[in-house]
């Protein structure tokens, strides 16, 4: 099989690395000289790492090198048996590119989009033969984050899904099939990690640091809401949340923060600029969370919550199996527990209390439990048992 990837930034040299080291030949297209060479450089960089901590042979790495191969040239696609898209997430773009691209290659080659929330059926639609067409959605960084997202679009054709499953499987990914709705599943599920956290911070309740100590601490979460916000980008973060919440015809559970949009108005976008919600520039001192563990449960439980609820809805709306929405939240973003096995932890009578309490507080449609949540409780029954 040979592979096109388009856009050589982190993402794109990152998945070309992954189907490389896979077996495969690929095409690194980029039509800017200086980051193509910039991806070349960072491969070569990574496979030496790797080579020198004897994860790979330098043997292995001379072979993954040999069959990447960096191009301008996009007649390079013609003999591409798949070809996929990692390039700036505008939908009006990655149309555009589409259109160019149905002429570039054969008949049967398949096209994906590496989107993580842009409408697959849109991209599709702007093809002849949309029925190739798919999305493909990796997790950055490529190499390391195992989680890829298969989804197709309502015009993709019957079969191919579980074709592109069964190939990324044979990467050494673990795939998962989505439903073309907005922010697919890792995307639109673990958006009240961060809406809550930020709900909770403006209501004074808790600062940041305690936020993100009850998260972790007690909540076993790898980083706390305010640090992976900042660890990813508050222009990729707010972007996203911006996205997922107007594709959601302005579902009040989505609703992005003025705090953080703030900070992207501002071009304080986390650790890449030096600043976010903690100051990252030399000398500067972190603040210190209050340790305090009945306010830390209370926040934990609140978001916790959340997280379960919009996992439970993703379940009743056919998002995805119940199987694949568990592998997305550990192996997608790590979290400790698959979240429907965490809510048959608590019991699922407990996360809906704690939701009817938010909502008879704040009288808001962001706090409606999902009424798969209710039969659950009303039938005394559990997720995943």
């Amino acid at each position: 099989m040979i592979v096109g990837i388009i856009g050589s930034g982190a993402m794109g040299s990152g998945i070309a690395q992954v189907i490389a080291t896979a077996g495969h030949k690929v095409h690194l297209l980029d039509k800017n000289a200086q980051a193509l060479q910039r991806a070349a450089q960072s491969i070569k960089d990574t496979l030496r790492k790797m080579a020198a901590k004897g994860k790979i042979s330098e043997n292995e790495a001379a072979d993954i090198l040999d069959r990447l191969n960096f191009t301008e040239n996009n007649q390079e696609f013609g003999n591409c048996d798949l070809v996929l898209e990692a390039v700036v997430e505008d939908l009006q773009v990655k149309q555009q590119l589409f259109k160019e691209l149905e002429l570039m290659v054969t008949g049967d080659c398949v096209l994906a989009t590496n989107t993580s929330s842009l409408s697959i059926a849109s991209i599709a639609a702007a093809c002849e033969k949309p029925e190739r067409v798919i999305g493909i959605h990796f997790f950055n960084p490529a190499p390391l984050m195992p989680l890829v997202e298969i989804i197709p679009a309502v015009q993709t054709r019957d079969g191919l899904a579980e074709e592109m499953k069964n190939l990324v499987q044979s990467w050494g990914k673990v795939p998962v099939i989505a439903k073309d709705t907005p922010g697919f599943i890792v995307n639109r599920v673990a958006r009240p990690f961060y809406g809550e956290a930020l709900r909770i911070y403006e209501e004074g309740i808790a600062d940041i640091a305690t936020i993100d100590w009850a998260m972790t601490e007690l909540g076993g979460f790898r980083m706390g809401p305010f640090t992976l916000m900042d660890f990813i980008g508050h222009d990729v973060n707010y972007r996203v949340t911006e996205s997922v919440f107007a594709s959601f015809f302005y579902d009040p559970r989505y609703k992005p923060s003025f705090t953080q949009k703030r900070l992207y108005e501002a071009g304080y976008f986390g650790r890449k600029s030096g600043r976010g919600f903690y100051n990252y520039q030399e000398g500067a001192v972190l603040p210190e969370p209050t340790k305090d563990k009945e306010l830390g449960q209370q926040i934990l439980t609140r978001i916790l919550a959340m997280l379960i609820n919009e996992a439970v809805d993703a379940l009743a709306l056919k998002v995805a199996n119940k199987e694949d929405i568990e592998l997305a939240m550990t192996k997608g973003v790590n979290y400790p527990k698959g979240l429907l096995d965490w809510a048959d932890e608590l019991g699922p009578e407990h996360v809906l209390a704690n939701l009817d309490a938010l909502y008879k507080e704040y009288h808001e449609d962001r706090y409606r439990a999902s009424p798969l949540l209710r039969k659950v409780v009303r039938e005394n029954s559990t997720f995943l048992g």
